[in-house]
């Protein structure tokens, strides 16, 4: 996994509970993180791996996240 791909599987961990999946790529893509065509084919990648599902993060995903926030902290 990419830094990339763990970059926005935190950001979805800690999105507000009013912004959409769409929101948080734009975001990412402010900083310059990625383009936003390549925020969209991270998502897609990371839906089709099971990571999100309806705009959510998936168990998997969420203990992903949750193992990113921690690599972060160190």
């Amino acid at each position: 996994m990419d830094i990339n791909e763990k970059v926005l599987l935190l950001a979805i961990l800690k999105k507000e509970s009013n912004e959409t999946l769409n929101d948080i790529v734009l975001k990412l893509e402010d900083t310059g993180l990625f383009s936003l065509k390549e925020g969209k084919k991270l998502l897609k990648k990371l839906k089709a791996e099971q990571f999100i599902s309806d705009s959510f993060l998936t168990l998997k995903g969420e203990a992903i996240a949750k193992n990113v926030e921690q690599e972060f902290k160190i």
